[in-house]
């Protein structure tokens, strides 16, 4: 596919742009200050420092190894030099140190005041000892091999994320040689967290970490031998699968055979305990390579992402968020056919407030009408166990044609699209991957119907996955459609990735890597020079991430020649905002709230012409020039009034959980204005739909 033009002719203005890297680190702070918030039930807090640290090892994962390369190499010219790895390492540090900070010294004391205690091998009673060595015996030690290092036994591969111990033995070993060191890796089978019974607790819920059971006890591994210095510790690789596509002959075959070889990459991070010693942790970084930046150690667990396994195991709910339970689609009826209902006019489904369950409806209406012929559609990431899924089989096993697009390269969901891919080839559906070089990353759903001596088209499209798991928890916009016109553009892009045919110019859609780059630039430049021309100019866009550097300029200049534009990015922004003479125009804001933001919307003004797009797509560059993305305009105006309504003024004008970027880079929790109550737009949107469901008129029905 070719790539569009990557910037307009115009120079790009003099600025220096925000350092993604950097930007990544400090939404993660954003996403960190949920656990530091008192008004935050307490288990919840605990849950937002969890995804802090999922999210940190996903960045070390994918984001840490070109820094890493360059500071091993001491350049000092390009994008990545050691002086950046330095500036990145520390950022990463200050940012660990503020979540066991947090950890320790606010949510453990909160946490045993509401009687749930994690117990340390020196807090145990005798009772509490006693089960603790049973549980050792019999769940712990049967899978545990210890490794004393030596020329035949080298250092053992220590897979990515793994939990182990580093020993140093004193004495001799059973063949009289002082090989002092050792490894002992903890199976990722055993529970991290193990709740200790009532007998030997009394009241409240008393937890012991699987570290501190193992740690209590290395010296039973070792008979014979004296424990002298040890520590936990885990490794991150970098694990971004690389494949050559352009030299395989089968990608599935070739990214299974990498995912083999994942949990090995090149080290990138090394997490030890706090007390371990500089000789062990000199070890360590000798055995994986790295400086002494990329050492971390940690007043406590080497993975905190595992203390999510509480949240499991304690049943508070007076300690979580209230239960939110989605309504059913408002423009939907319940019972009557989706086909007849989309016939009047298109439906948007807001999730999670409205329930994907309207999207099921559909699918399922589908797969149970016999006048269905066919069903096309995207996979992204739609989970290890998917009722969707189910779906798709059933219709296969009725005897429609059922095209799938399935996205292999999905990261971190290879594995899982890999099965689900092989289980719709083996029962008879087409199952394609896309186009090679470019992740389909567009999100949609064609059904052809037979009605009367015609076929009918019907369409899905979505800024998010078809993931009923985290369509709970992720804010998107389904829209569902007889529009003949965008059902046509939606056809002919399944024909395009199935046969690479040449495209048709379409009706609607705007497609990347074709011709989505190339709008936004010309619809900005466009709003720029009305702006400069006297007109009035307006741009509103809610995106996860702003990096395309040639998508920056050019709102850049559009607010330099006047037009007013907001930006809601909830992740990486690299534009400066805010900037006295550079980018007054435009303001930048991040709400991070219950619900993790998702959706994508592009709202553009002329005068009193409106348009407002939905799309797959963030504005960054993969997405543009890399992937199969889709943006599509809302043109029924009272459709297009709600967009606006619930997801740009509403976040334009949260007073919670919203972050302003300003002229410096750092990002300001907003402030209530005047003393006027506050408003956060999720809990508001929560409101709508919960008391709209209370009163009964859509009968209920969650997801």
């Amino acid at each position: 596919m070719p790539a569009s033009p990557s910037s307009s002719s115009a120079a790009p203005p003099i600025v220096k742009l925000l350092d993604r890297d950097h930007s990544i680190l400090a939404f993660n702070e954003r996403v960190l200050d949920w656990g530091y918030r008192k008004e935050v039930p307490l288990l919840e807090r605990l849950r937002f420092l969890s995804i802090v640290s999922s999210n940190l090892d996903e960045f070390f994962e994918v984001r840490a190894e070109p820094h890493l390369v360059a500071n091993q190499r001491r350049d000092d010219k390009g994008l990545f030099t050691a002086e950046s790895f330095d500036r990145l390492a520390r950022a990463a540090h200050n940012l660990v140190a503020r979540q066991y900070a947090l950890y320790n010294d606010d949510l453990l004391p909160a946490l045993e005041k509401q009687g749930i205690r994690i117990i340390s091998h020196g807090e145990r009673n005798s009772s509490q000892r006693r089960w603790v060595k049973q549980y050792f015996e019999r769940e712990v030690r049967p899978l545990l091999i210890p490794v004393g290092l030596d020329p035949s036994h080298p250092f053992p591969q220590v897979a990515n994320k793994s939990l182990n111990f580093i020993v140093r033995l004193g004495g001799r070993d059973a063949f009289g040689r002082e090989n002092d060191i050792a490894i002992v890796k903890v199976p990722r089978v055993l529970p991290r967290m193990i709740g200790m019974p009532a007998h030997v607790v009394g009241s409240g819920n008393a937890f012991v970490s699987l570290s501190s059971v193992i740690r209590a006890h290395l010296s039973e591994l070792f008979p014979g031998r004296e424990v002298g210095q040890f520590s936990q510790f885990r490794v991150t690789r970098h694990s971004d699968l690389a494949v050559d596509e352009d030299d395989v002959k089968n990608l599935r075959t070739a990214l299974r055979q990498g995912l083999e070889h994942r949990h090995f990459g090149q080290a990138v991070r090394l997490e030890v305990s706090a007390g371990c010693s500089e000789h062990l942790s000199a070890f360590l970084r000798k055995q994986f390579d790295l400086p002494e930046q990329a050492l971390f150690r940690v007043p406590g667990p080497v993975n905190l992402v595992r203390l999510a396994q509480l949240l499991d195991l304690v049943h508070a709910p007076h300690l979580c968020f209230p239960s939110y339970r989605s309504c059913y689609p408002t423009q939907l009826t319940p019972g009557l056919s989706v086909f007849d209902q989309l016939k009047r006019g298109d439906v948007l489904i807001h999730q999670p407030f409205e329930s994907f369950g309207g999207v099921l409806a559909f699918l399922r209406e589908a797969v149970n009408d016999p006048q269905v012929l066919a069903i096309k559609q995207t996979i992204y990431r739609t989970g290890r166990d998917s009722e969707l899924m189910d779906l798709l089989r059933e219709a296969v096993r009725r005897g429609k044609e059922v095209t799938v697009v399935v996205e292999l390269k999905a990261r971190f969901d290879e594995e899982a699209n890999i099965n689900w891919a092989e289980m719709l080839e083996s029962i008879g559906a087409q199952v394609l991957y896309g186009v090679v070089g470019l992740k389909t990353h567009a999100k949609m759903m064609v059904i052809t119907r037979r009605e009367g001596h015609q076929l009918k088209r019907y369409a899905h499209l979505s800024t998010g996955n078809y993931n009923p798991s985290t369509a709970r928890l992720y804010t998107d916009w389904s829209h569902l459609t007889a529009d003949a016109a965008l059902t046509a553009d939606l056809e002919n892009v399944f024909v395009h990735l199935a046969s690479h045919s040449r495209l048709p110019r379409l009706n609607r859609v705007l497609l990347a890597p074709f011709y989505l780059h190339r709008k936004l630039v010309e619809k900005i430049g466009s709003l720029a020079a009305a702006a400069a021309s006297g007109g009035v100019g307006r741009i509103v866009a809610k995106m996860n991430a702003l990096t395309d550097e040639a998508l920056i300029h050019a709102l850049i200049r559009a607010g330099q020649s006047g037009v007013k534009i907001d930006l809601i990015v909830r992740g990486a922004c690299m534009l400066p905002a805010q900037v006295p003479g550079v980018t007054d125009n435009i303001r930048v804001r991040s709400v991070i709230g219950r619900f993790l933001e998702h959706s994508r919307v592009f709202y553009f003004r002329r005068d009193d012409v409106e348009e407002l797009y939905l799309s797959s797509a963030d504005w960054m560059n993969r997405n543009m020039m890399r992937r199969v993305e889709l943006a599509w305009p809302v043109t029924d105006p009272m459709q297009r009034q709600r967009i606006v309504d619930e997801e740009l003024v509403a976040y334009l004008h949260d007073g919670v959980d919203a972050w302003d970027l300003l002229p410096d880079g750092t990002y300001a929790r907003v402030k209530p204005d005047g003393g006027r109550p506050s408003h956060g737009a999720q809990a508001a949107l929560m409101a709508r739909y919960t008391a709209q469901d209370d009163d009964g008129q859509f009968g209920g029905r969650g997801s």
